[in-house]
């Protein structure tokens, strides 16, 4: 084989090499965050109607089956209606409790809200996942976010408890509680877009952007190497 095509199929596999570990970072970062239980969508404007939450549960077991899950709602900012959405398989049980404060609203006042849905008689296999839905009447007005701490069970007796609430500032618990932000109300939002440019996206937006754009710019570089080195081998030809 000649030096020309040694050259070239060195800088080749170079640039599959970079453009490869660049990729699996993406990955990582990915499966990372699809491990836990998680909230979509992630957030909502504050005093949001008629909506609907999903609970995405991944089965992180290798040999026992998830077959039931508790979702705790909160009750220091509660959602006074929420409606459970059946889903195959799965048999839903509701249980409400009593308010400290109770809500007023123009129907008459509110004195109980849903504090806990759990799960039972199904199954999410390893390598799985299971959504699960409810919807809700309107989301409390004077909260910054909502943390619905859940409890998975497994087959083989296992509880993982979803539970910590994330910090910000610091580095996200081992077993993070699945938390719905809630941003400002749509009236605030337009006020705020109109007084100021709009705000940069979010820093899991900006990592992955970026770990995209360093291994575009690695590909190109290595293929750069490769046309180089492919013009240079020819010029040396008698």
């Amino acid at each position: 084989m000649s030096p020309t095509h040694t050259t070239l199929r060195r800088a080749l596999r170079r640039t599959t090499l970079v453009t490869t570990l660049a990729a699996a970072g993406l990955l990582t970062t990915a499966g990372s965050a699809f491990a836990h239980v998680t909230i979509h969508p992630g957030s909502y404007p504050k005093g949001a109607t008629d909506g609907t939450l999903t609970f995405r549960v991944p089965n992180e077991e290798n040999n026992a089956d998830t077959t039931k899950i508790q979702v705790f709602l909160p009750t220091d900012h509660p959602i006074p209606s929420v409606l459970v959405t059946p889903e195959p398989g799965w048999t839903a049980q509701v249980k409400t409790a009593k308010l400290k404060n109770p809500i007023k609203t123009d129907d008459g006042t509110i004195n109980e809200a849903v504090s806990q849905i759990t799960w039972t008689k199904g199954k999410i296999q390893p390598g799985q996942y299971q959504d699960f839905n409810i919807a809700f009447g309107q989301l409390p007005a004077n909260a910054d976010q909502l943390t619905f701490k859940t409890l998975q069970t497994y087959s083989d007796g296992k509880v993982v408890r979803w539970i910590e609430e994330p910090k910000a500032g610091q580095a996200e618990p081992e077993n993070p509680a699945p938390v719905l932000r809630l941003t400002k109300a749509a009236d605030e939002a337009a006020t705020a877009t109109s007084a100021a440019p709009k705000a940069s996206a979010g820093a899991g937006d900006s990592t992955t952007r970026a770990l995209g754009i360093a291994g575009l710019i690695a590909g190109v570089l290595g293929i750069g190497t490769a046309a180089v080195a492919l013009y240079r081998g020819r010029g040396a030809r008698p």
